[in-house]
């Protein structure tokens, strides 16, 4: 008598959303701890990036609060500054995450990835929040110095951690758009010279340095689509307590960079051609 094979259940090629997401998340991770290796091996980079910021708080901060020159109410224009220039050395080190990727296209690394399973938006959101761990590693040694100035920064821990999730949010969307010019201009010499050109006016097209009120017309404008303008207000707001629009902050933030990725994506096979 023949016995029957067991016939095993049929298995649906679509694992689901959310085994989906489960992969996502752990290559993601595992991009983010292939960026964090080299900075582990190269930990001086960090140390020279932080000598603008500090330059900003001690030099400009300084002077311009015993000048006066830029009303800020109550604040002391060293407070008001903090969280700008927190914004901007992290918007620094992102800006230029594209000139990796080209250096990765030369070595052929990249091709080596793109064949991977893994997909392109994690290979692009584990570089943008690889830039967003750079960025929180050298805001504390801003936070650091801020504090010997005298800066009166929040201590409450709620704070502190939707601050961090400001700082990663805003690298990551400026690493992605670094990524987006660099699958435009495939070149690591234009890319330099368009990050060059593009960073001062993002920086002081935004409220990091002064208040909106006191921009002209034109420049508001361009402050209210600037997403380092959203990431400074979230960081003023949390940090020393000024009146701010956390809701759309982060929102503006987390669309601006769900968008970034997507972009970046969808370029970076032009880089490897």
């Amino acid at each position: 008598m023949s016995v029957p094979l067991a016939v095993p259940p049929a298995v649906s090629a679509d694992p689901g959303p959310l085994r989906r997401l489960r992969v996502l998340a752990a290559r993601v991770g595992a991009m983010c701890l292939v960026e964090l290796q080299k900075l582990r091996r190269d930990q001086t980079e960090l140390l020279t990036r932080a000598i603008q910021p500090a330059l900003w708080l001690l030099i400009f901060g300084e002077t311009f609060t015993r000048l006066r020159a830029i009303p800020t109410g109550p604040i002391p224009y060293l407070d008001y500054l903090a969280p700008g220039i927190l914004a901007q050395s992290a918007l620094f080190i992102a800006i230029f995450y594209g000139i990796q990727i080209i250096w990765e296209r030369d070595a052929g690394v990249l091709a080596k990835l793109l064949v991977t399973p893994t997909p392109r938006a994690a290979l692009v959101a584990g570089k943008a929040f690889a830039a967003g761990v750079r960025a929180l590693v050298q805001a504390l040694m801003v936070l650091v110095l801020a504090a010997i100035l005298g800066v009166g920064l929040t201590a409450n821990p709620l704070k502190l951690l939707a601050m961090a999730v400001a700082l990663v949010l805003g690298s990551a969307f400026f690493c992605c758009l670094s990524i987006v010019i660099a699958g435009i201009v495939l070149s690591r010499e234009r890319l330099m010279g368009i990050g060059q050109a593009i960073t001062m006016p993002l920086f002081f097209g935004s409220n990091a340095l002064y208040p909106v009120d006191l921009m002209p017309p034109w420049l508001k404008v361009l402050s209210h689509v600037n997403p380092l303008s959203y990431q400074v207000d979230a960081l003023r707001g949390l940090l020393i307590g000024t009146p701010a629009h956390l809701g759309t902050d982060f929102a503006v933030l987390a669309v601006a960079t769900v968008a970034a990725v997507s972009v970046a994506s969808a370029l970076l096979g032009r880089l490897a051609r």
